[in-house]
């Protein structure tokens, strides 16, 4: 999850570091280049200097650099010897447009090396960067983290892409947290990250329509926050179980059928409008429900509304 802020456009002073271009031998520490200094890409330069790695960064407004400047960070004056600098490239910046137009024109010095994407974007855009990055190693992610635990165990990051290029840096991206490498196609990190995301969203949105509801009886959220936890832990049972299911494509009512869950979707639905606490989330929920009903999965358990989701229902 990156959510690095858009660059601004004033130059870099600082002097440019020298170009890079002695060998790297196994005992040597890798040579870092971050390009974008918002705030995760501030972390993640951060992290790679603390770990003893070589590091240069490069950002539009200088005065993002100062701190990392003053921790060891050579500061590049362009994206050009920054690029020259190192030999993994790390970007991470505001959307996929922001990375063609600020690394684009820097495509002969990036050969030889790996250029690393940590830019929010789409599977599709993934790709298209991949087909553009055909003359150096190329790997696309995504951060499973707020900026403030990058390097701790509770980070994690997704990557996909060029598989040499990830054996061949894995240990120095293992220092911005635990890294893991879906294979080939560079769209599958971006694919996990948004579908992650929903995951996260969905929880929280809930999370907030039944702290919402519990408020209107007087009950505080730090009151209801425990039990939600509680509560979400054995959820993640129900994940596993109907990850099951969904691949092997049948739905069986293992612990209660779509219409017990109806039943009871529509209970919230009449509590919350009761409350006066708005009802579009749990009507959307009862909603999905009743399209997979009608679609013929009576009986199914609630792992059957992935047919609703596909647009099959």
């Amino acid at each position: 999850m990156n959510t690095a802020p858009a660059t601004n456009t004033a130059p870099v002073t600082d002097s440019a570091p020298a170009a890079n271009t002695a060998p790297v031998t196994d005992d040597a520490p890798v040579t870092v280049t971050v390009i974008g200094l918002g705030l995760m890409g501030q972390a993640l330069a951060t992290a790679f200097l603390e770990a003893g790695h070589p590091t240069t960064v490069w950002n539009r407004t200088p005065a993002k650099a100062e701190d990392l400047a003053a921790r060891g960070a050579t500061v590049a004056p362009t994206v050009g010897e920054a690029v020259l600098a190192s030999s993994l490239i790390v970007v991470c910046l505001s959307d996929s447009a922001a990375v063609h137009d600020t690394v684009g024109p820097h495509r002969a010095e990036l050969a030889g090396r790996t250029l690393v994407n940590l830019t929010s974007g789409t599977s599709d855009e993934a790709r298209e960067t991949a087909a553009w990055a055909t003359d150096f190693g190329y790997l696309d992610g995504a951060i499973m983290a707020i900026p403030e635990v990058i390097s701790r165990p509770e980070a994690f990051l997704l990557f996909s892409g060029a598989p040499e290029a990830f054996e061949r840096h894995e240990e120095t991206l293992k220092t911005l947290g635990n890294a893991v490498f879906f294979g080939e196609d560079p769209g599958l990190a971006s694919l996990y990250d948004v579908a992650l995301l929903g995951v996260m969203w969905g929880t929280l949105n809930a999370f907030l329509h039944g702290a919402a509801l519990l408020g209107a009886a007087k009950v505080d959220a730090s009151a209801f926050a425990p039990f939600a936890n509680q509560w979400l832990s054995s959820v993640t049972g129900f994940v596993s179980a109907y990850a099951e299911q969904i691949d092997r494509g049948a739905y069986p009512a293992e612990d209660a059928a779509l219409e017990t869950h109806l039943a009871t979707m529509k209970y919230l639905v009449r509590e919350s409008a009761a409350a006066g606490i708005d009802t579009d989330w749990p009507a959307r929920i009862q909603a999905l429900a009743e399209r997979a009903i009608e679609a013929g999965h009576t009986g199914a358990g609630y792992a059957g509304l992935i047919e609703v989701f596909r647009g099959q229902a």
